[in-house]
């Protein structure tokens, strides 16, 4: 009996548990961009016209405009100055660092970085992603071996393996990067999802 009350529960709590943290998590999002942003607008508009919500809505816009403005060249350049200043103090550039790589690699590009693909190995394959494909971005012992990086996520952890891997033992899936990921991370017991 206590058996399927716990494993009931179980059931219960796996179900509940992410829709809990994602509405909490777009709740703080919410919340802190009103308070920040909200509380900078009552200092500049009549209190008549703030009303709430207007400091979530000009986060938005503020996100929004950051993104427009990232498509000049010129902000480019100013931003990357921006970054060199980061990286060169000592504890903010491996944490800057760190967090910019991974978003990095789930920003949208033209290029093949993040391809979802099946790395062979020993018979079996696993799911893995093409980190860089750019020779002159690797150490330079690397260099000229016909290889490609690829990140192996490990299933239910944070974390996994960067393998340098001969591109014949890489072949690409039919799958996008959430999905992908999605799958790795939960060692396929969610299956492949339609959607």
């Amino acid at each position: 009996m206590f058996k399927s009350i716990s494993k009931t529960l179980l059931t219960g709590f796996i179900t509940v548990l992410p829709i809990v943290l994602t509405v909490y998590l777009l709740y703080w999002l919410a919340v802190s961009s009103e308070r920040v942003m909200g509380g900078a607008l009552k200092l500049v508009l009549p209190h008549d016209m703030y009303f709430p919500g207007l400091g979530m809505l000009a986060g938005l816009l503020l996100i929004f405009a950051v993104g427009l403005m990232m498509k000049a060249y010129i902000v480019r350049q100013l931003f990357g100055l921006w970054e060199k200043l980061l990286y060169s103090l000592p504890l903010v550039k491996t944490v800057y660092r760190a967090i910019r790589d991974f978003l990095d690699f789930f920003s949208p590009k033209d290029t093949p970085l993040g391809q979802v693909v099946a790395v062979t190995y020993n018979g079996a394959e696993v799911i893995g992603f093409i980190t860089q494909t750019d020779e002159q971005k690797l150490p330079e012992s690397f260099r000229g071996q016909d290889k490609v990086l690829v990140y192996i996520p490990m299933s239910y952890m944070i974390g996994g393996f960067t393998l340098f891997i001969d591109k014949q033992h890489v072949r690409p899936l039919k799958m996008s990067m959430d999905e992908a990921m999605r799958f790795a991370l939960t060692a396929g017991i969610t299956g492949k999802s339609s959607d």
